[in-house]
């Protein structure tokens, strides 16, 4: 039996289509290894977001031939997608492989190993890169019922792509205009991992809150879909990824409080809360329409926890602007902030603007807004204890057990069999920005 490895960087929705591809390769009989562990074939499944994910996916690529030096490498991801003629010059790879072709990921590679040169895809003329032209891609590119997870909750693909074209982004180069699943694949698919036992899933694309917007045929939008999505027997937890803040009016919020297996835990996608900023990074909306966003969820959900993601010293941000993100921040108390260092990234338009801003300053600026998250996180948590909630148990760390309430809280308490089940734990302590536990029922 032939083996294969992978090794995945960058968001859930890389995550995701690893999973599926593993799935693929398993129904052809193929044994799945650890990456570190020595294999036929390795997979890299890049991210591209920023300098330092080509940099790490560059330092993955070379690891490989260290392990095995007669393996086939396989590259795909983001990072193959916008720079396959970099990467063709790394002698180590074997092959090159665009993310419209993740689907027959074991297809291509076979033909490659077998040198039949029937790939159906626009090849070079040495047969290494296999990839289509992204943004020609009109379709959502499904893989089918992926049931493959290393977890106690499934990750679900409802969409790709993005039109929004951020000023520092990449991504709609690397993943195409927006494409949404049909919605009675994406139900299939949970009605078959809930029928494996998992209890949770969550709701994962590039942009989730464009779901539907390029149906011709349906006036279906990210809402009906969780109506629908909530009607499974069996299910007990539907978790969103990134929301853009646009997304939530409060006919969304009216709605979705009435989903009753939404977990109150979500992730805005803010990037700075200064508006001249923002605008600068051409984020269709201000710092005041962000924090009526906020209201309305902490309206509507009890205990709801919001995380955000921030770019700090992004081109021309002041110490004034700064500033004001600061302590808009510290107005709206998020329960944890992902601090980001703004990256230069070559085909955006930010990476050619004036006044880049000097890297200590840009470490300055990070360590502060990673100090306030801390600091939020910790005082967040401290609220929970001595109350008590459920908590879904997912996996063993040295001697404790450990899982997410719903509103994405880490909670551990002393290992017991109970992976995959849904307990009512009593909260008693907090320890490294994670809540020790006691099972009472």
């Amino acid at each position: 039996m032939k083996k294969v490895a992978f090794y995945t960087l960058g968001c859930k929705v890389n995550q995701y289509e690893t999973n599926a591809m593993i799935e693929k390769f398993i129904e052809k009989q193929y044994e799945v290894v650890d990456f570190e562990d020595t294999s036929d074939i390795y997979v890299i499944n890049t991210c591209t977001v920023t300098n330092m994910s080509d940099r790490k996916s560059r330092q993955i690529i070379r690891r490989v031939k260290q392990i095995n030096p007669k393996a086939t490498l396989v590259v795909t991801g983001c990072y193959a997608q916008v720079a396959a003629k970099e990467l063709e010059k790394i002698e180590e790879i074997d092959l090159i492989i665009g993310n419209t072709e993740k689907k027959d990921i074991v297809k291509i590679t076979e033909n490659y190993l077998s040198n039949l040169n029937q790939i159906h895809s626009v090849t070079n003329i040495n047969n290494k890169i296999t990839m289509t032209d992204i943004n020609n891609q009109k379709e959502f590119v499904d893989f089918g019922i992926t049931e493959y997870t290393e977890k106690t909750r499934a990750l679900i693909k409802v969409q790709d792509g993005c039109n929004n074209f951020c000023s520092y982004c990449i991504i709609p180069y690397a993943k195409g205009r927006v494409r949404s699943r049909k919605l009675d694949n994406i139900i299939d698919e949970i009605k078959s991992i809930v029928k494996k036992g998992l209890q949770e899933v969550v709701i994962t694309g590039i942009h989730i809150a464009s779901y539907g917007v390029d149906f011709k045929d349906s006036n279906i939008r990210l809402i009906d879909l969780l109506e629908e999505i909530n009607k499974i027997d069996g299910l007990k937890r539907i978790r969103l990824g990134s929301l853009e803040p646009n997304i939530v009016t409060d006919e969304f919020v009216q709605r979705l409080k009435k989903v009753d297996k939404i977990c109150n835990h979500f992730h805005l996608s803010l990037q700075s809360g200064c508006t001249q900023t923002l605008k600068r990074m051409n984020r269709k909306y201000t710092a005041e329409d962000f924090e009526k966003v906020v209201q309305r969820l902490r309206n509507a959900f009890p205990n709801v926890a919001l995380t955000t993601d921030i770019i700090v010293g992004f081109p021309g941000e002041t110490d004034e602007e700064f500033n004001i993100t600061y302590n808009f921040l510290k107005k709206i108390n998020f329960y944890k902030m992902h601090i980001f260092k703004y990256s230069q990234r070559k085909g955006t338009r930010a990476a050619v603007m004036p006044n880049q801003i000097d890297g200590n300053i840009k470490e300055e600026r990070s360590n502060k807004l990673i100090e306030l998250s801390s600091k939020n996180e910790k005082n967040f948590l401290n609220k929970y204890i001595n109350k008590e909630t459920e908590v879904l148990f997912e996996q063993k760390e040295d001697n404790y057990i450990k899982g997410h309430t719903l509103n994405y809280m880490v909670v551990k308490v002393k290992y017991k069999n109970i992976e995959n089940k849904i307990i009512n734990v009593k909260l008693i302590d907090e320890d490294n920005l994670e809540l020790i536990g006691e099972i009472t029922q």
